[in-house]
């Protein structure tokens, strides 16, 4: 450590001369570092580009990119940096739209296309942030949320005018676009079309003669053929020291007294009382319900006399309730058989009939036998507790060079080697774990060992021994997986082969039914959704012709299949008039983005765009 000087040895500058050249150095210094900047993304740089006349600042380029990566954030569901944003392209997607925004800026000055005060004053006091306790504007709260975005009057007016001069040039070059109406009908006949069709899918059961047992050496030959398919992925050798809740539980203490406390607290979990399942149907007074009780005796079902209320049966369904929850009709309803008709009887909603459907006998889990699952939680929560307390000093004997040997010696972990590959789900314990499965995917040669707390409170440290490349698992090893893989393969081909004869004999003049089960799908649409079949079937049906019988093939999925009919679109009624409004809409919309996407373009080129990589790249270094 550099010692402080002591005060008599300290020289200072001497006469008027010595204090001037000083107090210079220092101005030059002041002056120099304020070209730096302080506060900005950029430092005294103000601007990332321009377009023609109109700066790209490097507070609205870094406001932007914080926006689009904070929104990408939510999208992917968790916090992602700016630089693994920029991976993605967000910046080139920012700046993209900061070039247009310049663009219309730029052609609104030069046209002289503005608006005034008073649009902009309507604008603001439009804006629900702005707005106090009563619902209008408020001065002050206008002022505290320009304070939180650290911006000025000036600069927001300024910014909102630009805002409603660009809706004012957009709006004059994307307004007034119409959908053709030959892409209208287009869009409409294809959307709107039904297909109707016959599908015959096969099974091994379809197959004329059962498939052979393979020989030896076609298994073999499989195996060389496809060896890629029973080769172990690289993974990496990972050797581990863990520590679970489950292994040290058993030998955790249990308190007798503490089991029976948990139980008599948790009594309604292990003795339940009968209970019912009841529907109730309730009327507006007694007269009304006693004479649906008459109906009821009469031979009216409970079924009708609820569908004359108008109710489904979801509507009137109490589910399991118990004699306490139906309060003064419990004595009623719970004296009544199952699958009778109780009351009218009273309720919070007035005189009912109570329908009883089920009896769910009383159930008492007894404390012996429930002491056991007790015991586990008590045991399980106990060990948790003991883990944790040794996490410190897990820590501290990693960092104080401890090997993962060390720690099962003076910690008690339970020291294992596993091949991990993300790829795959793994066969260990250990490799169910997320926590472990990140840190192995993360970890490299060399990474110092930490102490890692798993989801259920266990620990666990790792290091990576070595990478283990791919390599094939030995046939004698892997004879049993080649044996089934060669089946599904053999099951596939002669399933293919059976239904190209089924094709032919179809096309020949059979009936399809004649083969086996039938599937009809009498009319469905292109984006309809057909149970245990690929998305490749649809498609298929879509582009064949009526009476055209074809294959369609996918994996563990075989079928032929007839088309029926073609059905056009239904031109006539409601739903067909909101689609054909809908389609207008979305096609002059597309029409008019493309329009304003060209102006913007042609803008672009026509002013000119210069952009300050540099710049750019020490905004980007700056952001977290």
């Amino acid at each position: 450590m550099a010692k402080t000087p002591e005060h008599e040895d300290v020289k200072r500058p001497k006469g008027k001369v010595q204090e001037a050249a000083v107090w210079l150095l220092m101005a030059m210094l002041i002056l120099g570092l304020g070209g730096f900047g302080v506060t900005s993304f950029s430092g005294g740089v103000t601007r990332v580009g321009a377009v023609g006349d109109q700066d790209i600042t490097s507070e609205a380029y870094a406001r932007a990119l914080q926006g689009q990566v904070a929104q990408f954030s939510q999208q992917v569901g968790q916090p992602i940096s700016t630089q693994e944003a920029l991976a993605f392209g967000i910046d080139r997607q920012v700046l993209q739209g900061l070039i247009a925004r310049a663009a219309l800026d730029n052609e609104a000055k030069r046209i002289g296309v503005s608006v005034g005060d008073e649009v902009v004053a309507t604008e603001l006091m439009k804006m629900d942030a702005f707005k106090g306790i009563s619902g209008s504007f408020d001065r002050e709260a206008y002022r505290f949320q320009l304070d939180r975005m650290r911006q000025s009057e000036v600069e927001f007016e300024n910014s909102l005018r630009g805002d409603v001069t660009r809706e004012l040039v957009q709006g004059a070059v994307a307004g007034g676009f119409a959908a053709p109406a030959a892409l209208t009908d287009t869009l409409f006949a294809w959307i709107g079309e039904r297909r109707g069709f016959s599908m015959l899918r096969l099974a091994e059961g379809d197959l004329t003669a059962p498939l052979a047992e393979p020989t030896e050496e076609e298994l073999k030959a499989h195996y060389d053929a496809n060896i890629a398919r029973f080769t172990r992925p690289e993974a990496k050798r990972i050797t581990y020291a863990s520590l679970l809740p489950e292994a040290i539980a058993k030998d955790q203490p249990v308190d007798e007294a503490v089991l029976k406390q948990m139980y008599e607290d948790r009594i309604d979990e292990f003795v339940l009382p009968e209970r019912r399942l009841v529907e109730r149907l309730v009327y507006p007074d007694q007269a009304a319900a006693d004479a649906a009780r008459a109906k009821l005796d009469a031979g009216a079902t409970f079924d009708e006399l609820a569908a004359e209320r108008g109710l489904t049966l979801d509507a009137i369904d109490l589910g399991d309730v118990t004699r306490e929850e139906l309060g003064e009709a419990g004595e009623g309803v719970f004296t009544a058989e199952e699958g009778t008709v109780a009351g009218p009887l009273p309720s919070d909603l007035g005189p009912a009939l109570y329908r009883v459907v089920s009896v769910l006998a009383a159930e008492e889990t007894t404390f012996e036998q429930a002491r056991d699952t007790l015991a586990i939680e008590i045991q399980i929560d106990s060990a948790r507790r003991e883990i944790a307390d040794k996490v410190e000093q897990i820590d501290d004997l990693l960092a104080g060079g401890a090997t993962l040997e060390d720690l099962a010696k003076e910690v008690g972990l339970q020291i294992a080697t596993v091949d991990y590959a993300a790829s795959q789900p793994g066969d260990s314990v250990i490799e169910g774990y997320p926590a472990f499965r990140a840190a192995a995917e993360a970890v490299q040669q060399d990474d110092f060992a930490e102490a890692i707390v798993l989801e259920d409170g266990g620990v666990v440290a790792l290091r990576l021994d070595e990478v283990v490349p791919a390599t094939p698992i030995p046939f004698d090893e892997a004879r049993e997986t080649v044996a089934e893989d060669w089946r599904k393969d053999a099951l596939a081909k002669a399933l293919a082969a059976r239904a190209a004869e089924i094709e032919a004999g179809i096309e020949g003049g059979a009936a399809i039914g004649s083969f086996g089960i039938v599937d009809v799908t009498p009319e469905i649409a292109r984006d309809g959704f057909v149970a245990e079949a690929p998305d490749t079937l649809l498609s298929t049906v879509f582009e064949m012709d009526e009476g055209a019988v074809q294959l369609v093939e996918a994996p563990g999925f075989v079928a032929v299949v007839r088309l029926d009919r073609i059905q056009p679109a239904v031109t006539e009624g409601e739903e067909a008039q909101a689609l054909r409004e809908a389609l207008e809409g979305q096609a002059a919309q597309a029409i008019a983005g493309d329009a304003f996407t060209a102006f913007t373009n042609a803008l672009t080129m026509e002013a000119g765009v210069t952009l300050d990589q540099s710049v750019i790249n020490g905004i980007h270094a700056s952001m977290p």
